[in-house]
């Protein structure tokens, strides 16, 4: 069978490391994370015929998540020029990873704004409870 295992727990991709290709998710499932251990923050859960690590062939960044198998899960790479030779083959490919870049964005653009939500609550019940212990204010 074409592409590799992973197993429970292990990386797929790193953050902070260079990427030259990204990767589609034959069977399994995996999850993709940002930051260091101990204070990681779950981005999402992908799973067959899904796709990451896309960035790295548009730009030239570091990667920007860690992504981890859950359970085993089967992947194979995709590097620039095959994907730029299945795009001239097939153009629709082309839109369909527009269409589920844009629906990423979308998503990560709804979850800021919920963050940004909880942030500002946070903010507000911090502030009136220092008022309450200052004596300045009274509580709720």
């Amino acid at each position: 069978e074409l592409g590799k295992v992973y197993h429970d727990g292990e990386a797929i991709i790193e953050e902070g490391t260079d990427g030259d290709c990204f990767y589609v998710i034959q069977s399994g499932r995996v999850e993709v994370v940002q930051g260091k251990a101990g204070s990681e923050v779950r981005l999402a859960e992908l799973k067959e015929g899904e796709f990451f690590g896309e960035m790295a062939l548009f730009q030239s960044l570091k990667r920007s998540t860690s992504v981890r198998a859950l359970g085993d899960v089967r992947v194979i790479t995709v590097d620039k020029r095959t994907l730029m030779r299945t795009i001239q083959t097939n153009p629709a490919l082309a839109f369909n990873l527009l269409d589920k870049l844009c629906s990423r964005v979308r998503e990560m653009s709804a979850r800021t704004q919920e963050l940004e939500a909880q942030l500002a609550m946070s903010q507000y019940k911090l502030n009136k409870y220092r008022a309450v212990e200052s004596g300045s204010g009274t509580a709720a």
